[in-house]
């Protein structure tokens, strides 16, 4: 081992060995609209962004990808191809990341790839076997590709130790922005969306319900586009009494924590049953959608943490202007901010997740929080796929 592999690893406390230096992380949300892929490096208990981008699914592996996450009936056939397939697509962003950044493959000590989730169906029946998760991406194909040591598949030794698999962000939030004097709500607006509450004393975090996931489907079904950009469409309607109370009895919501939740739950089909029997305007139902995201979000943090506290936006919610305007409001008197003023700019907090994984796993520590997720104990989460590159020293 040379002088700068011994700099990078360290031996603490715990009797692990702490792996420090460049890390990619990769994933497509719920919303499947891109690949994020971004640059890190991690030493100690600091991280710093270096680069990032968003790479464009193809038009035939989105759709794919979205059957996919919407249909029962599918072939192990056309699951097998989609999977070699978008780890072909995870691959070539990471190669993307690394030309755009200027780093050579034998930088990086690991890619954190946490793939398309297609199926989550975490136990809500105290029954360990019963529960299950399942991201593709094929990461072999991401290691042989790059070259690059590759871990993946996060989520389902979480769920094995009898946990939900998700929300798993909540334990990078704490790492990353959480604070022994200040109380702070991390809130995730994906295509489904989730709170971190991080307490000098305790941490909790739960999926509220959908972000994205909703307004992004409405808005492409009528051929909008692939997003209400700033939630103009939204804006330009009204919310319809009678749809939203129907929203709001979904059963989900009214679960206590640990949850978690995806477009298994929350889709279209569950949406045009509610229509069912009302005559609602396209753009109000958009509405209508909105304000269910922005209620279904701040009743969470209201209810987990009544007392003032300080909230942070990531995700690609933070974008709707709409939506945001509404959190404001029902959150007032505290002020919302984006995690950019924590250091960590809101499009790429998740890929910062799952670089910070692959770091954790690397280093044999528990990526989960049992708190957080339901899981018995606190697990090492992923495999490890090796790549041909060994990291070179610095």
């Amino acid at each position: 081992m040379g002088n700068g592999d011994r700099q990078r690893r360290r031996v603490t406390s715990h009797g692990y060995a702490q792996v420090d230096g460049l890390f990619v992380g990769l994933l497509s949300g719920t919303s499947i609209d891109a690949i994020d892929a971004a640059l890190f490096r991690i030493e100690g208990h600091s991280i710093r962004m270096l680069s990032a981008l968003a790479v464009p699914i193809a038009p035939s592996i989105k759709s794919e990808l979205l059957y996919l996450t919407e249909c029962d009936t599918v072939s192990p056939e056309r699951i097998g191809l989609v999977d070699r397939q978008f780890g072909a697509c995870l691959a070539d962003a990471a190669m993307r990341l690394l030309t755009s950044a200027g780093e050579p493959p034998e930088a990086i000590r690991a890619i954190g790839s946490h793939g398309q989730t297609i199926r989550h169906r975490p136990a809500r029946d105290g029954t360990l076997t019963s529960g299950f998760t399942w991201q593709i991406g094929d990461p072999n194909t991401i290691a042989e590709t790059t070259g690059i040591c590759t871990v993946a598949d996060f989520r389902r030794r979480d769920v094995a130790a009898g946990g939900q698999g998700a929300p798993l962000v909540p334990a990078f939030h704490l790492w990353a922005f959480g604070s022994d004097t200040r109380e702070r709500v991390i809130v995730n607006i994906g295509g489904m969306a989730n709170i971190s509450v991080l307490r000098p004393s305790s941490v909790h975090g739960f999926d509220t319900g959908p972000g994205n996931a909703l307004l992004d489907g409405w808005n492409r079904r009528h051929g909008r586009g692939d997003y209400d950009r700033d939630g103009d469409w939204a804006r330009s309607g009204s919310v319809d009494s009678r749809l939203i109370a129907r929203l709001l009895e979904h059963p989900y919501l009214g679960l206590a924590a640990p949850k978690s939740t995806g477009r298994e739950e929350f889709n279209l089909a569950w949406l045009d049953g509610l229509l069912n029997g009302l005559d609602v305007a396209a753009r109000d139902v958009q509405a209508t959608l909105l304000t269910f995201t922005a209620a279904t979000i701040a009743n969470a943090i209201l209810d987990t943490l009544p007392e003032s506290g300080e909230v942070f936006v990531c995700g690609g919610g933070i974008h709707n202007a709409c939506l945001m305007e509404q959190l404001r409001k029902r959150l007032q008197p505290r002020q919302v901010e984006s995690t950019a003023a924590l250091g960590i700019e809101p499009d790429w907090v998740e890929a910062g997740l799952f670089a910070w994984l692959a770091r954790q796993t690397l280093s044999g520590r528990p990526g989960n929080l049992p708190s957080v997720t339901g899981a018995g104990h606190a697990v090492v989460l992923g495999a490890i796929h090796l790549g041909r590159n060994r990291p070179r020293s610095d």
